[in-house]
Parts: C-alpha cells; sequence; structure tokens
C-alpha cells in the first residue's frame, strides 16, 4: 500500500458535487465529512447525499464521521456507498462494536483522534481497525492551519502498530498542504486528506499528484 491522497469536498462547492468528484479523477479517495452541529459546531452533510454521491463519484468514500452517537449512525453510511467510514473515539460508546458492524457490512472501519487525545489508551484495540485518523486541526472547519504538535502523535501511532504487527493505515486530517505533507509522511502517515490545498489549486487532479509525489518521495528514501 502506496502513498494515497484523499480530497475533502469539505471546500468543493456542494451544489456541483458530482463535478467537483470528476475534477478529482486520480485521487484514491473521496473524504466526505459528515458533521451534525454537536460533537463539532458546524453542519455538512448526511446520509442522502453520501448515497447520491456515492452513484455520481468513481472514487471510493471515505466517511468521517463528527457526529455524536456514531454507534448508531456509522453502519448506515456503509449502507449508503461508503468504502471507509470513520468514527470518533470521543464520541464513541461501544468502538469494538461499532468497528465490527462496519467491516461485517465490508467496509473498512477506522478511528479518529482529536489532536488532544492520545493513542495509547487505544493500543488494546487497535487491529479492531482498519485506519486511524489522527486530526491535525481541531474537527469542525476546512481551512486551518496544521498543527505541528500532532506530528509526535503520528509517530508514536506507527510504531504502536509495528509493534503489534498490524496492517493498519494512519490517515492524516487538517491543514494538509504541499508545506505540511513531507513531514507527516516522515512520520509515518500514508493517507492523506486534503481539502483546501486541492479544490482552491488551478487544477485539482494536478494537486493531488503533486501531493502524492511530495510524500512518496519521503518515505521512499
Amino acid at each position: 500500500m502506496g502513498i494515497q491522497i484523499a480530497p475533502s469536498i469539505l471546500t468543493a462547492d456542494f451544489a456541483r458535487l458530482a463535478d467537483e468528484a470528476a475534477a478529482v479523477s486520480n485521487a484514491d479517495w473521496l473524504h466526505v465529512d459528515v458533521m451534525d452541529n454537536h460533537f463539532v459546531p458546524n453542519l455538512t452533510l448526511g446520509l442522502p447525499i453520501v448515497e447520491s454521491l456515492a452513484k455520481a463519484a468513481s472514487q471510493p468514500l471515505d466517511c468521517h464521521l463528527m457526529i455524536e452517537d456514531p454507534d448508531r449512525w456509522a453502519p448506515g453510511y456503509v449502507e449508503a456507498g461508503a468504502s471507509s467510514v470513520t468514527f470518533h473515539a470521543e464520541a464513541c460508546r461501544a468502538p469494538i462494536r461499532t468497528a465490527r458492524e462496519i467491516r461485517a457490512k465490508g467496509a473498512r472501519a477506522a478511528l479518529a483522534l482529536k489532536p488532544a487525545t492520545p493513542i495509547e489508551p487505544y493500543e488494546d484495540i487497535l487491529a479492531e481497525f482498519d485506519m486511524i485518523l489522527i486530526m491535525t486541526v481541531e474537527p469542525g472547519f476546512g481551512g486551518q492551519k496544521f498543527l505541528d504538535v500532532c506530528v509526535p502523535k503520528i509517530r508514536r501511532t506507527r510504531d504502536l502498530i509495528a509493534k503489534h504487527g498490524l496492517d493498519l493505515w494512519i490517515e492524516i486530517d487538517g491543514g494538509i498542504s504541499t508545506e505540511t505533507i513531507e513531514r507527516c509522511a516522515e512520520a509515518g502517515a500514508d493517507v492523506f486528506v486534503a481539502g483546501s490545498a486541492v479544490y482552491n489549486a488551478d487544477d485539482p487532479n494536478t494537486m493531488v499528484e503533486k501531493l502524492r509525489t511530495l510524500a512518496a518521495d519521503v518515505t521512499t528514501h
């Protein structure tokens, strides 16, 4: 598994989501931020939009649930067409059961951590997941500045994955750009969410390729 780029549609034009998905046709995933205005102070989209987007997009959907009660809602996003469903450790009451339900329905299950949430308390349940999402901004809004303080957590997470011999992806979300992607890749991340950097570029597809190349160059040297 090499470097993967997942453009976030949070920065895209919501009135033209099918076109915006097509604008990043060379992306590995399409990252979909689901926010409920409770867990985070923003409201974006939900199951009906995900269902429609899954039919229109050529890329698999990577749904990031920034919502309360993900135990109840997460499995429904697999049914709506998501290939990967991420829920937050801070909002989940039964992470193992929820992860197993997601996997049983045929999708990848991922656990997300806010910047201040350490990885260590979840060491014993890492094997229940396919991916760990480390937030490098406070969740809720796109276009925020990357938090360098999160880089050591990427390294510690990679070390824990290696310690247990697991095949887990580490995804980074928040402030990813040509200026920040290399340090995250060097620390052990392999899946990168980029919203503003991609959709504000003159050519989103070219930016996807540039980000992928920058990260790959660091990991192959």
